[in-house]
């Protein structure tokens, strides 16, 4: 899982547009480069995928689908009896990992994303704080 925030869009801000990239063993599936544009307001999605996929993880729900902010790129998530979570979307299955393989690769490109964005969005922005909220609740059911 890869997140990233466009080049040359001014000042940074909350609704500054990225893109998100999953690849699996099967295929691979991004935002990016698609007509109609799929980007989208990463600031918000991000926070939008960690919420969406913290029940998956935890075990609470069995299937979880997520759509970006301002997009209609998404993903799809069900975990099975066995507790692998094949992952897809639009119905090609991108590949298969276990809730804490996902949960890793998820995190690892927030912190990324965090590190990158501590520098640059405005402190008393809502998006880094929205951020910083869902990676603490994230982390916090992972752990």
């Amino acid at each position: 899982m890869t997140f990233t925030v466009r080049p040359d869009q001014g000042e940074p801000g909350d609704f500054d547009l990225g893109d998100i990239t999953c690849e699996g063993d099967c295929a691979s599936v991004g935002s990016a480069g698609h007509a109609p544009d799929r980007g989208m307001m990463i600031y918000l999605s991000v926070p939008l995928l960690l919420d969406s996929l913290r029940p998956l993880i935890t075990g609470e729900k069995k299937a979880v689908s997520f759509v970006g902010t301002d997009t209609s790129f998404g993903l799809d998530f069900k975990r099975d009896r066995k507790g692998a979570v094949p992952v897809s979307a639009k119905g090609t299955l991108l590949g298969n990992c276990t809730a804490e393989e996902l949960a890793q690769a998820v995190l690892q490109a927030t912190r990324e994303l965090e590190g990158k964005s501590r520098s640059t969005l405005p402190p008393g922005g809502g998006a880094r704080g929205d951020l910083a909220g869902s990676l603490e609740r994230f982390r916090a059911s992972i752990e």
